[in-house]
């Protein structure tokens, strides 16, 4: 195949879930039909992905599939002998991946110049390893997993370390965080070539667009919607996997705590890699560029473009709207726990004693987790609101919202929701939680943007009587709503049409393709 102008690396995302990002990617996708695309798809699990979301726009010329369950699959458990001269940059891997000395020179005390010394060196000796691995000058993956040395090497890390977890879990947790460095490097070698990568995410995405970028040296562009480690430290905070280390009946805490920390160490230092190889590093808010920066991030590389929409797809949706509010509130997004979906059940318990014609949708897929999935519905039965909260499965959004008298967004994390925007589009007031840029989309930015007023109320995450009280107001409140909904309109026309996101990113692509952007 012919060289693409773009390839997006995608993280569990597009185009095999459907959700904000995935929106998003497909929104760039056909919204720049003079580029040509090439999509490089990194999954967990085949089984995860059964089959595609999305149909994929023309100016897609190339898609291919990983699975990190893939890593060491075709190994054969044959011992090998392998140097410790060889083995000296994966040790230089393990370190930065995991120590504590892995930490941003910018956090580091200023008059204690060894460990800032430390820290570049192995950032040196890092980018030598991302170059080699998996080459004949490397090391592969099956010396790392039979190599002599690979044993005494986790042996020695965890007797040095917290020996509060066991050797067998600290082994296989030792293994399962580089398997993913070596298949990532393999796929480094063999994907088609682009005049330009561009990652949606830090992550597994983002090590792989450095390695691209060190190795091709093409221009490496990196999007975060969401901080992909603040997401994954609260995914690994909830994970009661590791709370369940150890024999039946000797549970260790402190082994699932120290692992714990382990593998947010690996995500923060896979996020410091791809922000060493990004330009630009984009984000779509104020707050998610400070802490890009915070996070190891050159400041001189970090740009804010805000998500936009198109504006026009929900005029019908606003006229195709009831005289009467609808007392309905939905919640649009995946059935996963970072949207807090028990939070908007509970809401509704408290909505349906004050209001007992209220009802709650529940719009969106439970592809990504389906045990969450079961206990938001058992929470629903066990709160007697089976008549009052319905899961309505993916829904055409434009055709669902004029139903709607409210959307409610319960998340504990958010970048900047595109369900509020094309909700306050369709003429449909928000309640958010205070995370993300929902505060921005609801009271807005600028003086200009603030003097539109308020397109609904934004509270306290995690505070079901909070929602309630801000869902009640406004259902029974009509000029506090249409007063909402009017701002709401403008401002989304005012600030957040696609037109202006298309036009940025157009503008980070030629810079990026240079002489061979043809518009």
């Amino acid at each position: 195949m012919s060289r693409a102008d773009v390839c997006l690396l995608l993280e569990g995302t597009y185009p095999f879930v459907r959700g904000g990002v995935s929106s998003w990617v497909h929104q760039i996708i056909s919204g720049l039909p003079e580029l040509t695309f090439s999509l490089v798809f990194i999954g967990s699990r085949r089984a995860d992905y059964a089959e595609r979301k999305y149909t994929l726009p023309e100016n897609v010329a190339h898609l291919e599939t990983h699975y990190l369950e893939d890593a060491y699959a075709g190994l054969e458990p044959l011992p090998r002998r392998v140097s410790e001269r060889k083995l000296e940059p994966i040790v230089d891997l393990h370190e930065y991946l995991l120590s504590r000395a892995a930490r941003c020179t910018r956090h580091l005390a200023a008059p204690d110049a060894a460990p800032a010394a430390e820290q570049q060196r192995l950032e040196r000796a890092v980018d030598v390893v991302l170059t080699t691995l998996e080459q004949s000058d490397g090391i592969s993956a099956a010396e790392f997993l039979f190599g002599s040395g690979s044993w005494e090497l986790i042996r020695r890390r965890h007797l040095e370390g917290d020996a509060s977890a066991s050797f067998i879990d600290y082994f296989w947790t030792i293994r399962i965080l580089h398997g993913p460095m070596f298949q990532l490097a393999r796929m480094a070698r063999v994907i088609p070539d682009a005049s330009a990568y561009h990652a949606v995410s830090t992550g597994y995405a983002g090590l792989l667009g450095a390695l691209l970028e060190r190795q091709r040296r093409r221009p490496f562009i990196l999007t975060e919607h969401g901080i992909y480690t603040k997401e994954r430290r609260i995914d690994l905070n909830q994970a009661e996997w590791l709370d369940q280390l150890g024999p039946p009946g000797a549970k260790n805490p402190e082994a699932g705590a120290h692992l714990r920390k382990l593998w947010i160490r690996c995500f923060e230092s896979l996020g410091r890699l791809a922000y060493r190889s990004a330009n630009p590093i984009l984000s779509l808010y104020a707050g998610n560029r400070a802490r890009q920066i915070d996070d190891g991030a050159d400041p001189a590389r970090t740009r804010i473009i805000v998500n936009g929409i198109d504006t026009r797809r929900f005029e019908p949706a606003r006229a195709a709207r009831p005289e009467r509010t609808p007392r309905v509130i939905g919640l649009i997004g995946r059935i996963v726990p970072i949207k807090d979906v028990k939070t908007f059940v509970r809401t509704m318990g408290l909505v349906s004693q004050e209001l007992p014609d209220v009802e709650g949708w529940i719009i969106g897929s439970a592809d990504e987790d389906s045990s969450y999935d079961v206990e938001c519905r058992l929470l629903v039965e066990s709160l007697g609101l089976g008549e009052r909260v319905k899961f309505l499965g993916h829904q055409n959004v434009a055709e669902i919202l004029p139903k709607l008298g409210l959307l409610m967004l319960t998340s504990i994390s958010e970048a900047q929701p595109l369900a509020i925007l094309e909700a306050l589009a369709a003429g449909v007031p928000c309640v958010a939680t205070d995370v993300g840029a929902c505060r921005e989309q609801i009271e807005g930015t600028t003086p200009d943007d603030r003097a539109l007023g308020h397109a609904g109320r934004v509270v306290p995450f995690a505070d079901h009587q909070a929602l309630g009280r801000a869902a009640v107001e406004l259902l029974t409140q009509a000029d506090t709503w249409r007063s909402c909904q009017r701002a709401g309109i403008e401002r989304v026309a005012r600030y957040y049409d696609d037109a202006q996101m298309l036009a940025s990113y157009r503008d980070v692509y030629r810079d990026a393709l240079g002489a061979t952007w043809q518009a």
